[in-house]
């Protein structure tokens, strides 16, 4: 049996596990990566938040991928459900709270790509494209073994492979999942009006439709739906699929072109009991997955990597192993509250607009209408939305 030992050893190379596995390695712990490099281009894109900027920057990664993301300095959320109780179109300006803007949002594949150029020439990082099939405590390691009959021995092993989670399952973690009646239709758009760096989200009925800005007159589009409209709308040709997100947009970027391959997503959540088992610490959407509502996940699993980062880097600084149970406690305190919450927010969100009853419109109007209009309030919904300020790890903070 062959045998190979690492410090740590991330499973799933997605976005998280390659930020990861770069992080890690760069802080000079032996480390290796399990999983295919490979990405295709599916119409998704995701909204990196001011923190996740700032990680990606200590990281030294930003300058390759800032040209290939569209600044979000507004966003715009207008209520389209019809409701008694429809509060006005509400928009939000980076610069309230200090920024030069939320976010920047950038193509799936694009991040990806980045992502695994700048892992295929880092030192210390050892890329494996195997799979991996088994995982093992082993008296002060864990071994995780492959597809091949290798044996990788490590003092941490990060569980990045997703919501189906084979770790997490031998691990015996308990996981929580839902679903939802909807499926999120994502596609790219060339349009005829500039988007002004605006993020603009209608909430309908069946769920948000949501442009998010890209470089030049195109946008991103996360229209959720009922499961049998987003069929509809998937199976349409181009120019008819084109001509129905103008309507529903309201024509506010003009008319518009399909400008890449289109997806369709089925609407779910899963949550864990606890975030890790011994040797053992889950991120990404190994650990939580809700709506693609608000641009969180992602966003959600940086701050997964990066607070795991701080309590692997604070062991090694009192001398502990990477897989110290101290460690993997402080790691969950310090991502419990801010998931639970982000999880509780996202799911009532969209289940306020499924539900169509009074009360539940008007909390949802009347809510609007305070961040909107209070200032202290709408302020910290700003910035609490963009970056926690209490826990936050410590290479997303802003400088002083």
């Amino acid at each position: 049996m062959t045998k190979r030992n690492f410090d740590i050893v991330i499973v799933g190379a997605g976005a998280v596990g390659l930020a990861a596995a770069l992080s890690f390695a760069r802080d000079g712990f032996k480390t290796a990566l399990v999983g295919s490099l490979e990405s295709r281009r599916d119409g998704r894109t995701v909204a990196l938040f001011d923190g996740s900027v700032r990680f990606l920057e200590a990281l030294d990664l930003w300058p390759a991928l800032v040209s290939h993301a569209a600044p979000l300095a507004t966003m715009r959320l207008i209520d389209d459900t019809g409701s008694l109780f429809r509060p006005p179109p509400t928009e939000f300006h980076a610069h309230e709270i200090g920024l030069d803007a939320f976010g920047w949002n950038i193509e799936n594949v694009t991040l990806l790509e980045e992502l695994a150029t700048a892992a295929r020439k880092q030192d210390g990082l050892t890329l494996i494209s195997g799979m991996a099939a088994g995982f093992e405590n082993v008296g002060d390691t864990a071994w995780i073994g492959l597809s091949d009959g290798e044996v990788l021995n490590a003092a941490l092993v990060v569980a990045a492979d997703g919501r189906h989670s084979k770790l997490r399952q031998q691990a015996g973690i308990e996981a929580k999942t839902w679903s939802y009646p909807q499926s999120a239709l994502t596609v790219i758009l060339a349009h005829d009006r500039d988007h002004k760096e605006t993020s603009t989200e209608f909430h309908t009925r069946n769920g948000p439709f949501t442009l998010v800005p890209l470089p030049g007159r195109r946008s991103s589009l996360v229209w959720v739906t009922s499961a049998e409209n987003a069929e509809r709308l998937a199976g349409m040709d181009d120019s008819h699929l084109a001509l129905e997100i103008e309507r529903q947009a309201q024509s506010l970027l003009g008319a518009m072109r399909i400008d890449c391959p289109r997806g369709v997503v089925p609407m779910s959540g899963l949550s864990v009991s606890r975030y890790y088992a011994p040797h053992l610490a889950l991120v990404g959407e190994t650990a939580h997955v809700f709506p693609p509502i608000g641009a969180q996940g992602l966003n959600l699993g940086l701050r997964d990597v990066a607070s795991l980062r701080d309590a692997v880097v604070d062991a090694r600084d009192d001398g502990r192993s990477p897989g110290d149970e101290g460690a993997l406690r402080q790691y969950q305190r310090g991502r419990d509250l801010d998931v639970r919450t982000r999880t509780t927010a996202v799911d009532g969100l969209n289940r306020t607009l499924l539900s169509g009853l009074l009360p539940a419109d008007f909390l949802r109007g009347a809510g609007l209408l305070a961040v909107g209009g209070i200032g202290p309030l709408r302020r910290a919904v700003m910035r609490e939305g963009v970056q926690p300020r209490i826990g936050a790890p410590r290479l997303m903070q802003r400088s002083a």
